[in-house]
């Protein structure tokens, strides 16, 4: 057979014969996940009866372990072990990296005596059952040496400190700038800790068979678990089969392991057989990532016709002291809006709290809250509608970077938006619209998020019952990779959905970097594209070069695939029949995709607008989303269902954002006040009406083969300002400190002396 030569049929992507690519097809998994048949990982089988770990927790938020009475604990009904830092088996120390390739380093368990946050796992106990195992944590007796500890974070902005290798971003001469503005704004937003609250705790399961661990968890990113385990026990990484093939949810929550991981293994490995942990709900809120609080001051400065002539942004934020982590949120204002002299930056408070990390939109969810709200309150300093003031300011060109957008249809979201929502009926002199006791108001705020591509990897398959696999080592949290993988392979193989397979969560598979950033579907959809594109190619060759295929000696350039069938022209014969004959073994390929060599040409971005309604109760303060809008522009849509559900579900989080969404921590001890979903106050079913949302058509080119971008993240973003904004126009109460719950806004009712 000859080399497989350069093929350059059209591409299906852009013919989409088949009507898959973009259709609102059902999900792959759905009928497992509806049945409860869907194995997530704490339910994956194991070889054997696994035994049951549960941990223990510190309850101060810094010293040291002074002594650990585990006596009763050893004692207690099926206990099979008990851990703590002074018997735990040794791993590699904190930070280490064996092999320099790896995606994550060594994250030991119970390492020392030290304690750097409440909450943080110090025993750890295995026994046959999960309520004896529990019981016996509580037996064991701790005794703390405190030490002074840093945990309020308003009252600690002496400590702030510029992020290590960080430095704000300038443009042009902001300070004269705004001095000189005929029109200004100063105002300080603050935005609170916030908690993922995935449905699904953090789990693992792992057994051993020889020198080689099996763990099932639930983790956004396959190699990076799979890396962090083997650095943590000091093996190789190919002895660590990581699988993670349904997750519950993970909102960034799950984009690192946690001590479950190391524990379940180390434990594993000690009794010689599987044994399975999980983090309770209430461990959940300290023993994972949460999103720190941010406060951000923006200036604006504006010429009368509402052009911006001075723009800054400054963010304040937390992190954990041994956990360095900033959340940007003033980044997203670098590409927004246009304005010659610019000033954005973040400062960093270390404290002794559990770790912070990136929750669903880092960044935007929390910066958009302040300018976006600031933009509202300059607009109606100036007299200009809130809409158009924003078009007034839109750029032609990144404004500071200068470099080209790849796609930019932010004005168009915010005028159809517009347009759809009823905008015009809008009285912008607040507190004039009334419903009995309730006041009625509008607001809207636009969105952008960052586009990502990373590189990634995909295997695809074809077997003699023309049967189609993909295989790749991606992650599912609940935003339909399984359903978008199998149509872009049954689109551009020309089959039927029900004739491919998708395989994936498993770091034996050809490697992609998981759910997250809002670059999964980009990022893995096209290496997918890539791979079935090798395998037309692949199977065009075979097809062409067999003198018993009826495409035999044809031109490879005319040949295309459709209803399961390979063809030139009149010419055709069923991929299963040319597989069957020619390769009866099956037909494998990879395909790879990278960032494209010019991709740091140009600003990419997702944009949209949200346009809200709300009513005020005078008497009591509660706020109620009457309705909802929102028109996005986010490349390629794979799957109408799955995005139009991924875009609305982070406006319904915008709105727990704007109303409800806080965790404070107790000053005494260092710890979160709510801990588990009663208290932690999310958006309910009764919170959410007339909700919707609309995507623009576009593609985009610049960003890969597929011209995809995410949508996973696009939704929160300035979702909670525009609410925000409503509620100004409801009554007139301008609140800058969230959540905007009753008791602020009816404080601020009776300021006005309503």
């Amino acid at each position: 057979m000859s080399s497989v030569r350069d093929w350059a049929a059209p591409n299906p992507v852009t013919e989409n014969r088949g009507g898959l690519i973009g259709k609102g097809v059902d999900r792959y998994e759905g009928p497992l996940k509806v049945t409860g048949t869907a194995p997530y990982a704490y339910d994956t089988p194991a070889p054997s009866p696994p035994a049951i770990g549960v941990m223990a927790t510190a309850t101060i938020p810094r010293g040291r372990i002074v002594s650990a009475d585990v006596s009763a604990a050893e004692a207690a009904p099926g206990v099979m072990l008990v851990w703590t830092h002074r018997n735990v088996p040794p791993q590699a120390p904190r930070g280490t990296r064996a092999n320099p390739r790896s995606q994550r380093a060594s994250n030991p368990a119970l390492a020392s005596d030290r304690v750097e946050y409440y909450g943080q796992p110090v025993g750890f106990v295995v026994a046959d059952t999960f309520e004896n195992a529990r019981a016996a944590a509580e037996l064991i007796v701790f005794d703390y040496a405190p030490e002074p500890a840093v945990v309020d974070f308003k009252a600690s902005f002496g400590l702030a400190e510029q992020p290590p290798n960080e430095e704000d971003v300038r443009v042009g001469d902001f300070e004269a700038a705004f001095a000189g503005a005929p029109v200004t704004l100063d105002e300080t937003y603050f935005s609170p800790l916030q908690n993922h609250v995935q449905m699904e705790p953090c789990a693992t399961v792992a057994w051993w068979e020889g020198d080689k661990v099996t763990v099932h968890t639930s983790i956004q990113m396959v190699k990076g678990g799979q890396h962090a385990l083997a650095e943590t026990l000091a093996i190789p990484s190919e002895q660590v089969q990581l699988s993670t093939r349904y997750i519950g949810g993970g909102f960034g929550g799950k984009g690192q392991p946690y001590e479950d991981l190391v524990l379940a293994a180390l434990a594993a490995r000690a009794l010689s057989r599987p044994v399975k942990v999980t983090y309770t709900r209430q461990q959940m809120f300290h023993g994972t990532i949460h999103r720190p609080a941010v406060e951000m001051r923006v200036r604006l400065g504006a010429q009368p016709d509402g052009r911006l002539t001075a723009m800054a942004l400054e963010a304040t934020t937390h992190c954990a002291r041994q956990a360095i982590f900033t959340e940007h949120a003033a980044n997203f204002a670098r590409s927004l809006y246009a304005a010659p002299n610019r000033l954005t930056g973040h400062r960093l408070v270390k404290m002794d709290l559990p770790h912070a990390g990136p929750m669903r939109a880092p960044g935007e969810a929390s910066g958009m809250l302040s300018l976006e709200c600031a933009m509202d309150e300059l607009a109606e300093t100036l007299g200009i509608d809130p809409v158009e003031l924003r078009i007034r300011n839109e750029p032609e060109k990144d404004p500071e970077t200068g470099k080209p957008f790849s796609t930019r249809q932010l004005v168009r979201c915010m005028t159809e938006g517009a347009q759809r929502f009823g905008w015009a009926r809008r009285n912008p002199v607040p507190g004039q619209v009334r419903e009995g006791r309730w006041l009625v108001g509008m607001g809207m705020a636009a969105a952008i998020r960052g586009n990502f591509l990373l590189p990634a990897k995909a295997g695809i398959r074809i077997d003699a019952g023309g049967v189609v696999t993909v295989r790749q080592g991606m992650t599912d949290i609940g935003t339909g990779s399984y359903t978008i993988l199998a149509q872009i392979a049954a689109e551009t193989m020309g089959t039927r959905l029900e004739d491919v397979r998708v395989e994936i969560g498993d770091s034996d598979m050809p490697p992609a970097p998981g759910s997250g950033g809002q670059f999964g579907a980009a990022t893995a959809g096209s290496a997918a594209f890539q791979a079935a594109m090798n395998l037309r190619a692949a199977l065009t060759e075979l097809a062409v070069d067999d003198p018993r295929s009826p495409l035999y000696g044809g031109p490879a350039e005319f040949v295309t695939f459709e209803n399961g069938n390979i063809a030139i022209e009149n010419r055709s014969e069923s991929l299963a029949a040319l597989v069957a004959r020619a390769a009866p073994e099956g037909v494998y390929v990879e395909g790879a995709i990278t960032p494209a060599a010019d991709a740091r040409d140009y600003s990419q971005h997702t944009y949209g607008a949200h346009f809200a309604e709300v009513g005020v109760d005078q008497v009591t303060g509660e706020v109620r989303l009457r309705r909802m809008f929102g028109v996005f522009a986010a490349g390629r849509i794979l799957n109408a269902k799955t995005a139009k559900s991924q875009i609305t579900g982070g406006m319904i989080w915008g709105v727990g954002t704007a109303l409800t969404e806080v965790n404070a921590v107790d000053p005494r001890y260092g710890s979160f006040v709510a801990g588990d979903m009663a208290e932690y106050l999310v958006p309910v079913h009764a919170d959410i009406a007339n909700l919707d949302s609309m995507f623009l058509d576009e593609a985009d080119d610049k960003a890969n083969p597929m011209g995809i971008k995410g949508v996973g993240e696009l939704g929160i973003s300035g979702a909670g300002a525009a609410v925000a904004n409503a509620i100004y126009n409801a009554c007139g109460v301008r609140l800058r400190d969230y959540p905007m719950s009753p008791d602020k806004v009816l404080a601020g009712l009776l300021a006005k002396g309503m």
